[in-house]
């Protein structure tokens, strides 16, 4: 009688410890921690909420502190995959402990977002005048630049007030990049790059911060990613572009920028959408990447990093243009898987 209870017992502290077991592997969890552009956050949570349906054993941590926090980071390994809407110069991937990859991801548009009372659509912007106002000679919105493009536009005797990123951005990299392609007077003063030595204007941080500034304050200007004007209800201007023509931002005049370039894809994908040629092309577009070792130091975490990025190239672009980002042409999307497979771990 003894026995069988003994017996019993131990079957059931068998059992127990199974249970345990088979518990904890169910419970076990790979992190995955990233840090970056601010630009694709809207459609990177989406993503990464979604792919938790596919692979509940991996969680992605994200942190949306801007292109210039996320190459810092993933310089200095303190996070698993960087994020940057600014491709990394010689020198930057030279400063990495390894050979980084820029995997771009999806394309989005920076646009000119404006709070001015009486025109909630319908403004029109040339090169000249955006890098004029950006500069600091253009001050008021009735300027004679803006009215000669704005028939019919009432455009107010008002101070226009500028508002820039005051953090170090892929958004800045990509809208300074137009203005230098665009404007001899920007390019000698101020130039290119995530962060620069704006001449006038308020900072906001964030793309959040920037619609915010824009949001609240009457009269300003600013430059946005497309989805975060979209999401706050916030009007934005139709740029003239290589071609002359008024175009509006959206998912088909993204993929219009992109279409020239795509043909000519370097191999490392570091390359500027900006002011392409083509009737329909909006003239403020740029690629997001995300920056990932080659060598991948732990084995798990690598593995699962790879399952995801060929994930989001077969399933995720699906979701980009439900929020205003544009996916990748094919012809990239197969050049990208290729780079993928040379991920190791």
């Amino acid at each position: 009688m003894c026995r069988a209870i003994v017996g019993s017992f131990k079957m059931l502290g068998l059992g127990l410890v199974l249970v345990a077991a088979f518990a904890g592997n169910a419970l076990a969890e790979t992190l995955i921690n990233g840090a970056g552009a601010t630009f694709p956050y809207p459609l990177y949570s989406k993503w990464f909420a979604e792919y938790a349906k596919v692979d509940p054993t991996v969680k992605f941590n994200y942190q949306s502190i801007g292109s210039g926090g996320g190459i810092k980071q993933i310089t200095a390994q303190t996070v698993d995959f960087g994020a940057s809407d600014k491709f990394l110069s010689d020198d930057e991937l030279k400063a990495a402990p390894g050979k980084l990859l820029h995997i771009p991801t999806v394309m989005g548009a920076v646009v000119v977002t404006y709070n001015l009372p009486g025109v909630a659509k319908d403004l029109k912007l040339t090169p000249e005048a955006l890098a004029g106002i950006y500069l600091g000679t253009i001050t008021k919105w009735n300027d004679p630049q803006l009215v000669a493009v704005n028939k019919g536009v009432s455009l107010p005797d008002q101070a226009i007030i500028v508002v820039h990123r005051s953090d170090g951005s892929g958004t800045t990299s990509i809208f300074t990049d137009y203005l230098t392609s665009v404007s001899p007077a920007w390019a000698g003063k101020v130039g290119k790059g995530a962060s620069v030595n704006w001449p006038i204007g308020l900072g906001g941080k964030g793309n959040e911060g920037v619609a915010g500034q824009i949001k609240t304050t009457r009269y300003t200007i600013g430059y946005l990613e497309l989805a975060y004007a979209f999401e706050n209800k916030l009007p934005y201007a139709s740029l003239k572009n290589k071609s002359g023509k008024f175009v509006e931002p959206s998912i088909a005049s993204t993929s219009a920028a992109a279409a020239g370039a795509a043909k000519s894809m370097p191999a490392d994908y570091r390359v500027s959408l900006v002011n392409q040629a083509g009737p329909g092309a909006y003239p403020i577009v740029g690629f997001t990447w995300l920056l990932v070792y080659q060598e991948q130091k732990d084995k798990e975490k690598g593995k699962k990093l790879v399952e995801f990025l060929n994930w989001e190239l077969k399933k995720g672009q699906k979701m980009a243009a439900a929020i205003l980002y544009a996916p990748l042409p094919e012809n990239v999307v197969r050049m990208v898987e290729k780079t993928v497979k040379t991920i190791k771990y």
